[in-house]
């Protein structure tokens, strides 16, 4: 079963003038019980921060949480002692576990484009972690691109405490690529830009599919389409 969820149902949120949010899940003063989570995807969200600003340091605990910059760059600070700028087409993973603090800012003149994504941890307890990759995603052609991963199948990714998989595809108008999947799992797709034709069912930008018991998912361009794709446990059990 597809479901579509169109853009227009996202929660806008712009609570200081130098951050502009949509909220794909329930977060912060968006609450809806019916959109608390898919799977182990707790948080999607897609941020413009503008230049100079950002959000002073805060804490958190038992989540994975990924960063992806999709354009301008994003300097993190941690209570690890980590210190380091991400810039476009690179990935974060920061594993809150038993407790950390950071900050994220924009300390360019240019707005950054993120989207961030958090994950419950497939188990509790952990030590708190950092790891950042330089995967140029965004350069990539008609390929799901894996990007960050607890199925220890793939290489060259960042790992997160998740049997989940963050995929990123740049898709040329036309070509197709198919995913394929299983009933026991489900897989969670959002448009960046462009027009995508997903088993039968057509979206454009910032809308999003949350798919589950399918065996395989054919996504066809309608328009050039960047697009991220979640791979997704359906069970708690398996999270």
């Amino acid at each position: 079963m597809l479901k579509l969820i169109p853009s227009t149902d996202r929660h806008h949120a712009a609570p200081v003038a130098w951050l502009n949010s949509y909220f794909l899940f329930s977060f912060a003063d968006y609450y809806d019980p019916q959109n608390v989570h898919f799977g182990p995807l707790r948080v999607f969200n897609d941020d413009t921060v503008q230049g100079n600003a950002g959000f002073p340091q805060h804490p958190h605990s038992e989540m994975e949480i990924v960063t992806l910059v999709l354009d301008g760059e994003l300097t993190h600070e941690d209570t690890m002692g980590n210190k380091r700028t991400i810039t476009k087409g690179e990935v974060q993973r920061m594993t809150a576990g038993t407790g950390l603090a950071h900050s994220e800012l924009n300390q360019t003149e240019q707005p950054v484009h993120l989207y961030q994504l958090w994950f419950l941890p497939n188990q509790k307890n952990l030590a708190p972690s950092y790891e950042q990759k330089d995967v140029d995603f965004l350069d990539t052609k008609n390929e799901l691109v894996p990007l960050v991963s607890g199925q220890k199948v793939l290489e060259d990714v960042v790992y997160m405490n998740s049997n989940s998989t963050v995929y990123w595809c740049n898709l040329r108008e036309g070509k197709t690529v198919s995913f394929k999947t299983f009933p026991i799992r489900n897989t969670f797709l959002y448009v960046k830009e462009g027009k995508l034709y997903v088993n039968g069912v057509d979206i454009g930008p910032n809308d999003q599919i949350r798919s589950t018991d399918e065996h395989v998912l054919e996504i066809q361009a309608s328009a050039d389409a960047q697009f991220i794709l979640i791979d997704l446990p359906g069970s708690e059990a398996n999270y």
